[in-house]
């Protein structure tokens, strides 16, 4: 009866190990890989006839101890050479306006690391004039969002509302 027991204990844990395993292949995410070698350890300890108890108890602290202190270390190891994505390396990036960007119009083309993106301001009522200088700082959806504080000259059409006071020269009596 004993030893039907434990094999039964055993298959769990072999149907359990391999059912991690193929988790883990099937979404890379670097989580039931660990729960896998718990299972591995919890089938070793089967195998060698330890009880059900002593059994779980190795399976959720090889799973726990190995998923706390080694997935931080391979989720870098494994992200390192991670691309980003296109959208992800325009933020931040300079590009000049083709087009007026206004948001209340809808309207907005930009020229960043050659490529063309729709745009709109971060400030719905500044209108960023064409040849203007802008930065990206962030996409939503298929859009460039960029900020209007950041136009070449320092103002914006906001500033150039304000009339300024100009120096003529003096007529000659």
């Amino acid at each position: 009866m004993l030893g039907a027991f434990v094999l039964n204990n055993v298959y769990c844990w072999l149907i359990l190990l391999v059912l991690f395993i193929l988790i883990e292949i099937a979404t890379m995410g670097l989580t039931t890989i660990w729960f896998a070698a718990g299972a591995l350890v919890a089938l070793i300890v089967a195998m060698a006839g330890g009880n059900l108890v002593l059994q779980i108890a190795f399976f959720i602290g090889v799973s726990v101890c190995l998923l706390y202190f080694t997935r931080p270390w391979a989720m870098r190891f494994f992200n390192r050479d991670r691309v980003r994505t296109n959208a992800d390396m325009l933020i931040g990036k300079k590009g000049i306006v083709l087009t007026q960007i206004s948001n209340l119009q809808g309207t907005g083309l930009i020229n960043v690391g050659g490529q063309e993106w729709t745009a709109r301001s971060n400030a719905d009522d500044v209108v960023i004039p064409q040849g203007s200088v802008v930065t990206v700082i962030a996409i939503a959806g298929v859009k460039a969002i960029v900020d209007a504080g950041s136009i070449e000259d320092g103002t914006t059409d906001k500033d150039k509302d304000i009339p300024q006071e100009v120096d003529t020269p003096k007529e000659e009596q």
